[in-house]
């Protein structure tokens, strides 16, 4: 490995699936998002004196000839993969492919799926050298500058230990203080922001971008993966944010950001103080974010229209209370509805974020969530099918509450894996599309989204540029159909 670069990365975001499906998935045609972990990290290990350069294969789906030119000539010591489920596989084929342009080359992996499996993954899959676990900055960092020698003694590492076993170093405590790490190195995703998409009909300008605040959720829902953060929860201040806000503003002219924090408005000072500043010192932004109805009310909901915020996202998951009381804590669909009452009240669009084929899920308990969502002044709407993501406490027991098939590829909330006990599949993708029928044949939804030619041209280019596509998905499933009741 004379001639390898040592402080030197390739990271790489996985595409999840063959090259030759990206034009027909309907998931990227609503939305792109950045890989903001990769970005960060790169930024991190710049700054430490690493060189790190980003391959987005979601973004860019003909990836492969960029990853085999860039091993070729750059050859770096290390190639790093961030994987969700579904996209792991992706993540073992391509370092398959390095390993066979670059012999020597250390393949790392990172990601959700990787904290959750632990030393599975080393175990069963050969071509992985070593998995980070957790918040990867770090410990990534130690590992490049050690030239990948001494993993014993670096913190949040899954290494091979002797031919087939593996390894694991203990978890490595989170960082304390989020305002020490850079900004995302946006300028190493080729085509940002531009190559990227907010979900359609989100977001009233362009160029616009994606921004996470904070880290963790100090909440504990049974169907979702803590496995990086675990039971932490920290943010960014509110001075911060800002400079980041500006930064982007600044350098790629963004005038829309989507917050992906799970719980944007926990710290309620926080955003006081923030939305202060933008609305002082304006950045001509608009803004999204997803909120907990607990945290939420019409002075804080005033205080963010003032700012820029242009929609707020809820997480209902359903419209059956005794459902959601097993799954969540404050399951109170009557503060929902009067929280989600109040931000429209005060001009604001609001997305209803559901859920279909929970453990305990039954056709009644759907029908409540569709009754549910109905009554509500709800603009936007996504449902996912539920997923038991390695990570998250139901997955623990999830062969006894039904029936599950864990394929990884497949782990996308696309696809019904799991189907709990009194139901079918083919119950569920009904209901599914009904779900959907029953928003889009409301009037009001129609009006609604017309309205978007002015509020958000940039959105019904986009779906008029993708109809064919958003068409042949929506025939290709042929169990889709009305039911009665």
């Amino acid at each position: 490995m004379n001639d390898r670069d040592y402080l030197k990365i390739l990271l790489v975001h996985p595409l999840g699936y063959k090259k030759e499906a990206a034009e027909a998935d309907v998931s990227r045609m609503a939305t792109i998002m950045p890989p903001l972990g990769l970005a960060g990290i790169a930024a991190y290990l710049e700054r430490e004196g690493i060189g790190a350069h980003i391959i987005d294969c979601y973004a860019h789906p003909e990836s492969d000839l960029a990853i085999s030119r860039y091993l070729l000539e750059k050859r770096p010591a290390f190639i790093g993969l961030s994987c969700t489920t579904s996209g792991f596989l992706d993540g073992v084929r391509i370092a398959t492919m390095a390993k066979g342009i670059c012999p020597d080359i250390k393949a790392i992996f990172g990601g959700h799926h990787i904290s959750a499996i632990g030393e599975r993954i080393p175990e069963d899959f050969p071509v992985v050298d070593y998995c980070v676990t957790g918040e990867g900055e770090v410990t990534l960092t130690e590992l490049i500058k050690s030239r990948g020698e001494n993993a014993a003694s670096i913190q949040g590492l899954i290494y091979r230990d002797g031919q087939n076993g593996a390894s694991f170093t203990g978890h490595r405590a989170n960082i304390a203080d989020l305002d020490a790490l850079p900004f995302p190195a946006y300028e190493k995703l080729e085509g940002y922001p531009g190559a990227y998409k907010l979900p359609i009909f989100s977001y009233p300008h362009t160029p616009n971008a994606s921004c996470i605040s904070s880290r963790g959720c100090p909440y504990a829902c049974t169907y979702c993966d803590r496995s990086v953060f675990r039971k932490s929860f920290r943010y960014n201040s509110a001075e911060y944010v800002y400079e980041h806000l500006a930064y982007l503003k600044r350098h790629f002219g963004v005038r829309h950001i989507n917050f992906y924090d799970d719980q944007f408005t926990f710290n309620r000072e926080r955003i006081i103080t923030l939305t202060n500043m933008m609305m002082e010192r304006s950045l001509s932004m608009t803004f999204n974010c997803v909120v907990r109805a607990e945290h939420i009310d019409v002075d804080i909901i005033r205080q963010m229209k003032n700012a820029g915020c242009w929609m707020i996202s809820l997480g209902i998951e359903t419209g059956d209370e005794g459902l959601l009381a097993c799954h969540r804590k404050n399951a109170d669909l009557k503060m929902l509805e009067e929280k989600i009452c109040m931000i429209k009240q005060e001009g604001l669009r609001v997305k209803g974020l559901f859920m279909l084929g929970l453990p305990g899920e039954t056709e009644e308990s759907i029908k409540k969530s569709i009754k549910y969502f109905l009554s509500l002044p709800i603009d936007d709407l996504n449902v996912t099918k539920f997923t038991p993501f390695p990570g998250s406490p139901l997955y623990q027991n999830i062969h006894e509450l039904g029936e599950f098939k864990e394929d990884w590829e497949k782990m996308d909330c696309m696809h019904f894996l799991f189907i709990t006990k009194g139901m079918t599949v083919d119950i569920l993708e009904k209901y599914f599309s009904r779900f959907y029928r029953a928003h889009f044949m409301r009037i009001k939804t129609l009006w609604n989204y017309f309205t978007m030619l002015w509020r958000s041209p940039d959105s019904w280019r986009r779906f008029i540029g993708n109809l064919g596509g958003f068409i042949r998905f929506a025939k290709s499933d042929k169990r889709l159909g009305d039911i009665d009741g």
